[in-house]
């Protein structure tokens, strides 16, 4: 279990994102518990509010490898994965890998890339490798993507597969900033910008990676997770509120979340509570991420989309209606 202190090894690389982004707090967590987790996250927000800065200053802050792809209707699959070059002269094969071979990959706008493009990042965010022919080749240590999307402008774009969308293990939608964020954004672009330091390596990641996986957690608070995720399956005998009755909402969706969600409901738990500087998950740490780790993995009915449900709403009542340990 990590040791008690009253700061953790990751203070240094939040600080430096700090000189660059005003507020966005939650952002910035989630993000260190993604980079712990080793996890990938899918940031969505309408376009000027700082999405790919962060990440590229996230990036900056680190000695981590960084890469950015520019997704486009007409980008192909070797442009992200590489590709197999042929040489004339040794009349073989040579493989070209492409830029996903880094440690953090800035995937931007995300769902304007077609389908055949988004298919050739399943295997690398998933297994965290890529196969070029017959050979498979494994991706850096860590490896994370982190995807920008635009959740208004929908022409040109292509809507993200299910069974890509459960491979992030966030999804955070950014909103806009208050006037005083608002201003001091002004105030840092006039000049008064403090330049970002790298201060962690993967080393110190790893390790910290590995303290947060020693963080305990009660089978209480496990089992308490599993409710959770499993009451959001339609026809789930067990997808009942506290007292056995169905809780109101289910009817809302057609198609839950997988025992994905659980895992990455566990492991972001723990590495939330890392940050927390606490030895053990609680109840409310799950309370608090559980939005992050649903709302890409819940698919609404067509009558609620209809009528302009949400699944942060639906979340919120699952909440509500599950009782806490």
């Amino acid at each position: 279990m990590p040791a008690q202190t009253s700061t953790h090894p990751l203070e240094a690389l939040l600080q430096e994102c700090r000189k660059v982004i005003v507020g966005q707090p939650i952002l910035l967590n989630r993000l260190l518990v993604a980079v712990l987790c080793r996890g990938h996250v899918l940031l969505e927000g309408l376009p000027g509010l700082a999405k790919t800065r962060t990440i590229k200053t996230l990036a900056a802050a680190s000695h981590l490898a960084f890469r950015r792809i520019q997704f486009t209707p007409d980008l192909l699959p070797s442009d992200v994965v590489g590709t197999l070059v042929f040489d004339p002269k040794a009349l073989t094969f040579t493989p070209k890998k492409g830029p996903v071979f880094t440690n953090l990959l800035l995937a931007d706008e995300i769902n304007r890339a077609p389908s055949k493009v988004q298919s050739a990042l399943l295997e690398a965010m998933e297994e965290r490798q890529v196969t070029l022919g017959e050979e498979s080749f494994r991706l850096p240590d860590p490896f994370l993507v982190l995807a920008t999307q635009n959740p208004i402008e929908q022409e040109g774009t292509f809507p993200l597969p299910e069974a890509q969308m459960d491979r992030f293990l966030f999804k955070l939608r950014i909103d806009y900033p208050s006037q005083a964020e608002e201003v001091e954004v002004l105030r840092r672009a006039d000049g008064h910008e403090e330049a970002v330091n790298p201060v962690v390596d993967g080393d110190l990641l790893r390790k910290a990676s590995m303290e947060a996986g020693r963080v305990q957690l009660d089978d209480a608070v496990r089992a308490y997770m599993v409710r959770l995720v499993q009451a959001t399956r339609v026809g789930s005998g067990s997808a009942k509120g506290g007292h056995g009755k169905a809780w109101k909402g289910r009817e809302l969706l057609r198609c839950g979340a997988s025992p994905r969600a659980s895992l990455a409901l566990q492991i972001a738990a723990k590495s939330y509570a890392y940050l927390s500087t606490r030895g053990h998950v609680l109840p409310d740490d799950v309370v608090t991420l559980l939005p992050d780790v649903l709302r890409h993995r819940l698919l609404l009915t067509y009558e609620a989309e209809a009528d302009g449900v949400t699944t942060d709403e639906v979340i919120a009542r699952l909440l509500e209606s599950v009782p806490r340990p």
